[in-house]
């Protein structure tokens, strides 16, 4: 029979035990560096998006989309952050509900109007409205979560809404090589329609990224979910 031990303390967690979150971060702020300058000069000429003919609206709103997805990607490499989440708990509740109700939230209602409106094509159209509905969607599950203090589930669903969040990232660089693979077929494929092969390559990079990310999301917690479940069996047996 054995005697009774004390439990070892888990070490506490450091950036170099996950040496993904560097990098996350470098590939997050060079993005929002390169992204967001254009839309704080309040000039729709700088955008990156063409306002459609007529909607005085478009613009602005697309800048306040821009704003609001900058807090959302911001505070969600905070939230994903191990060591950040550990040793500062009240500071991971705090990015969260900022995640939430100032990123999240406005982004993706703002992200359905952009969306509808967009000028790269119907395809373009329906994946901006289904990934916008998407975010929204996985976002309030894993806030409920919370709030029902399922913890698991709501670390899971709020990985599926920061994969999400990143999702425009992959998309820029999957528009990239799509542009490069695609562009010797422009005067076959697409009829020498130059608008024809960016609608293509944008529509390839906004329906493939979130689908990607996403499903590297659920093989990462199905993982690690099993190491978990291998480990408790292990503790058992020793025990």
């Amino acid at each position: 029979m054995t005697s009774p031990t004390t439990p070892t303390p888990r070490p506490a967690q450091t950036w170099w035990r996950r040496p993904w979150i560097a990098p996350l971060m470098l590939v997050a702020a060079a993005f929002l560096v390169f992204s967001v300058p254009p839309y704080l000069t309040g000039d729709p000429a700088d955008s990156r998006l063409p306002a459609p003919p007529g909607n005085d609206l478009y613009h602005p709103l697309l800048v306040a989309h821009v704003l609001f997805g900058t807090v959302a990607m911001v505070t969600a490499c905070f939230q994903v952050w191990p060591a950040f989440r550990t040793r500062h708990r009240r500071g991971h509740r705090i990015t969260g509900r900022v995640y939430v109700y100032a990123g999240v939230l406005p982004a993706g209602l703002l992200g359905l109007y952009i969306g509808w409106h967009t000028a790269a094509g119907p395809s373009v159209r329906v994946a901006n409205l289904v990934g916008s509905a998407l975010w929204l969607l996985v976002t309030l599950i894993g806030l409920r979560a919370a709030r029902q203090r399922r913890f698991g589930d709501h670390r899971r669903w709020m990985s599926r809404s920061f994969a999400l969040a990143m999702s425009i990232v992959l998309s820029r660089v999957i528009t990239v090589v799509a542009t490069i693979v695609l562009t010797p077929q422009l005067d076959t494929t697409f009829g020498g329609s130059r608008e024809m092969l960016t609608f293509s390559t944008a529509s390839i990079g906004v329906w493939l990224s979130p689908l990607l990310l996403l499903l590297l999301t659920d093989w990462l917690l199905d993982r690690r979910g099993a190491g978990a479940r291998d480990a408790r069996t292990a503790a058992t047996r020793v025990a």
